[in-house]
C-alpha cells in the first residue's frame, strides 16, 4: 500500500498543482487530504495564487482517489465545491499489518490530545504545519507539514507511506523526517 498525504493547502493553486504532480509521480493509490483544503483561514495571509474554486476543480479530478477529513478552516460551503466528502472530523485506514492510521486535521485530535488507540497505531494529522514522523510512547505520530504555509523554517512538504515507512518529503525530493512503523 502506498499513500500520499497533503495538508493545509489553504486554497493555493500553485501549491495544489505541485502536490498533485508529486502525487502522480509517487505512484500512490490514495491521496489523503488532512484538512484546510480551500480556505486560507483568518490567521493566515492570503497565499499567492489563492483561488479556492480552481483548487476544488483540480482536486475533483482525483475524487475517486481521495480520502479527506475536515480542517478547522473547512466549511459546508467548501464541501459544496468538492465532489468527494471532506466534512468528517476523522477517518480510519486499516493496514494489512493490523495497524490503524487515525486521520484527522489536528485541531480536535493531535499528538497531545489523542483518541484511544492501540499500541503501534498511527495518529496522522496536519494543522501545525510542522513535519513529524516519530514513535511517541506506544503510538506513532505523523504530520506531513504544509504544502502552502510551512512553519519553523521548514520547506513546503508532503507525506508518503511506502511499505512500512512514513516519511515527509520536500518538493525537491529531500526527506525531512521518517520512521518505520
Amino acid at each position: 500500500m502506498k499513500l500520499f498525504f497533503a495538508s493545509d493547502l489553504h486554497g493555493c493553486v500553485p501549491a495544489t498543482e505541485k502536490a498533485l504532480a508529486e502525487f502522480e509521480q509517487s505512484g500512490a493509490e490514495t491521496l489523503v487530504l488532512l484538512g484546510d483544503v480551500l480556505n486560507h483561514g483568518p490567521r493566515n495571509p492570503i497565499p499567492e495564487g489563492y483561488n479556492p474554486p480552481k483548487v476544488a476543480e483540480l482536486l475533483n479530478c482525483y475524487a475517486d482517489k481521495i480520502v479527506a477529513v475536515r480542517g478547522n478552516c473547512d466549511s459546508e460551503v467548501d464541501q459544496m465545491l468538492l465532489s468527494f466528502p471532506m466534512m468528517a472530523d476523522y477517518a480510519w485506514v486499516l493496514l494489512e499489518s493490523g495497524q490503524r492510521l487515525f486521520l484527522t486535521h489536528g485541531h480536535l485530535y493531535n499528538a497531545q490530545k489523542r483518541p484511544i488507540l492501540k499500541q503501534g497505531d498511527v495518529i496522522v494529522h496536519g494543522h501545525t504545519h510542522i513535519p513529524v514522523a516519530e514513535l511517541d510512547g506506544e503510538l506513532y505520530v505523523f504530520n506531513p507539514g504544509s504544502v502552502t504555509f510551512p512553519r519553523n523554517g521548514f520547506a513546503p512538504s508532503y507525506g508518503l507511506l511506502v511499505d512500512k515507512q512514513l516519511k515527509v518529503m520536500t518538493f525537491e525530493g529531500e526527506t525531512i523526517v521518517s520512521t518505520n512503523i
